[in-house]
């Protein structure tokens, strides 16, 4: 099944999800593939400086991680082609008009964006809105 690549139709179907956990973005210079298996991230990316993980804020705290901020994530739910154009800018001028901070990831299905705790009412908010303005 392709995703959807068009604009209009990406905004309009949004369908954006505000899920509950707490998360956090650590980093560690080295990932033993037990410990991969133990901290379960949500994300993670390869840096030079080291390797970025996502996890839930428990893990976090249970680790010892130090972190900065706590995230929800909102999950848009429309089927978005890798390859679409501007709905990555849309939401981020939506969220950015709003004053939020945000962090998306892409992955295959969906788009996901991690917005401070404190902010994601208003963040999920802002992307009902520019739903609505292009239904």
């Amino acid at each position: 099944m392709t995703g959807e690549t068009d604009l209009d139709t990406l905004l309009g179907g949004l369908n954006p999800v505000l899920q509950p956990e707490s998360w956090v973005f650590v980093s560690i210079l080295v990932l033993d593939p037990e410990v991969f298996v133990r901290l379960d991230p949500k994300v993670m990316f390869r840096e030079k400086e080291g390797v970025t993980l996502v996890l839930l804020q428990s893990v976090a705290d249970a680790e010892g991680f130090a972190y900065e901020t706590v995230f929800n994530c909102i999950t848009c739910e429309i089927h978005s082609s890798l390859e679409a154009v501007g709905l990555t800018a849309a939401m981020s001028k939506a969220l950015t008009e709003q004053g939020i901070s945000s962090n998306v990831i892409a992955a295959f299905y969906h788009d996901h964006i991690f917005v401070p705790q404190a902010d994601a009412e208003r963040a999920i908010a802002a992307l009902k809105a520019l739903t609505a303005e292009h239904n």
